[in-house]
This record gives structure tokens, sequence and C-alpha cells, in this order.
């Protein structure tokens, strides 16, 4: 199991502290939500903050785009340091091409869905992707209630993936803390993005270990 603690809780004035705590913590990844005000209704950030965040920590860059027309900013951010990107299923018409594109310039590329999107979405492009994104939340805003549903929806991504004889990773985004995770990862998740149940708390890197330790 990889903990991707994710910067929209963090403490944007002190950031490369902040990274640094849940890195020694034991955090995996870093997870950077990117969102542009059409796609979702809020924003937040871009390359800049990627490659800030690039100077800050040797982690990979988890970078989850929810924006529309993402393939014309993916070389940006791979430019910018990021190493995972996930781009969303209802915002692009031509993913496959989408993710042709992200492995041929080397990063994990992964697909999210959205909590009303189902499954079937993926058949034909699963066997492209490093991992899938299963939104446990609508995307938009930190700090939201975990759909219980997505637990159900994990494990029949895990059988499905299974079924084919895949390795794809399944990431699970979204109100993700101490009560829930066990489920998660019992349903086969990988990968958890955690927002406040890490950088929400007044000690990132006690709380990464405490989340961590959850997770056993």
């Amino acid at each position: 199991m990889i903990l991707a603690p994710s910067i929209l809780a963090a403490d944007f004035g002190h950031l490369a502290e902040e990274v640094a705590r849940v890195e020694r913590g034991g955090a995996g990844l870093v997870h950077l939500d990117v969102m542009d005000g059409h796609f979702v209704p809020n924003i937040t950030l871009g390359p800049s903050v990627v490659k800030a965040v690039r100077k800050a920590t040797g982690l990979p860059l988890d970078c989850h785009l929810m924006i529309e027309h993402a393939d014309r900013w993916l070389d940006a951010f791979i430019d910018a340091g990021a190493d995972w990107i996930s781009v969303h299923v209802e915002a692009l018409p031509h993913l496959q091409r989408t993710v042709a594109h992200l492995r041929q310039r080397g990063v994990q590329a992964g697909a999210a869905l959205n909590p009303s999107t189902p499954l079937s979405s993926l058949e034909e492009i699963l066997p492209d992707l490093d991992y899938v994104l299963v939104m446990s939340v609508n995307p938009g805003f930190g700090g939201q209630t975990f759909l219980p549903r997505s637990v159900d929806k994990v494990r029949r991504m895990r059988a499905l993936i299974a079924s084919r004889g895949l390795t794809t990773r399944i990431e699970v985004d979204g109100g993700v803390d101490e009560t829930n995770v066990r489920a998660l990862l019992d349903a086969g998740a990988d990968v958890i993005v955690a927002g406040q149940a890490v950088f929400g708390r007044q000690d990132p890197e006690a709380a990464a270990r405490r989340f961590l330790e959850a997770c056993r």
C-alpha cells in the first residue's frame, strides 16, 4: 500500500516543510490536485506549483488532472516534474491518444473515474493503464464525506483487473481516513490519497505514521 498525501490540505505558506514532514512519516507519493474551475467547480494549482514541489522532495509526484482539455497540458506537467498523471474519462474523448502520450513520455498513466462513472468505460483502455483512480467523492473540493459505495466499486475493479491478467494499480481519492481505509485495502486498493487525514492534522508527520499504522 502506498500513502499519497494530497497537498490540497497542506499549508501552502510552508509547503516545502509540509511535504518534508509527510515524507518522514512514510508517504510514498505526493498527490497534487489540479482543478480548472470548469471540469470541477474549483481552481487550485498549475505546473509552477508542481515544479516547486519537485524541488522540495525526491518522492514521485502524482498529478490528478481534473481539467478540461488535459491533453494540452500533459507536457507542461511532465516537464515540471510529474511522475504519475491521471486524467478523467469524462473529460477526454480521445483517451487512448492521451494515455499513449503519457506512456511515451515515461510517466505512469492513470484514468480517473467519478463516482457515477461505470467501470465499463475502461473496458477498452484498461490494458494500457498503469493505474485507475477511483473517486470516492465528487471531485472539486477537499474535506468531503467518503461515499461508502466506493468500497464495492474498488472490489469490482480489482476483480476486473484480475480477470484480464493485468497488474494495474487501484488508487482511491476522497474522504479516506483511518475509519475506512482498511475496507478499501481489503477490497483491493493499492494507493490511498489522504488530505485532511494527514495534512489536515496538527502534525502531518505523526498523522502519516498513524494512517499507515491503521492500514496495517
